[in-house]
């Protein structure tokens, strides 16, 4: 259990003291950077999914056609 207190008495001492936390602006500009990255990857996603979707479409009006 000493152990245990130990630990937690270290860990608090280095994330209080030792650890260097990013500024507030510098967190801003990264959630910017990581909002903007993200919208762009869902459209690229959207446009191939929606590319390919409508291609199998167009494949399997093919194939129903050709069994028709």
């Amino acid at each position: 259990m000493n152990s245990l207190i130990n630990f937690l008495k270290d860990s608090y001492s280095e994330f209080r003291y030792k650890v260097e936390w990013p500024k507030w602006a510098d967190l801003q500009s990264s959630t910017i950077v990581v909002a903007v990255a993200t919208v762009i990857l869902a459209l690229f996603t959207f446009g191939v999914d929606s590319l390919f979707s409508t291609a199998i479409k167009n494949i399997l009006a093919i194939f129903i056609g050709f069994f028709n």
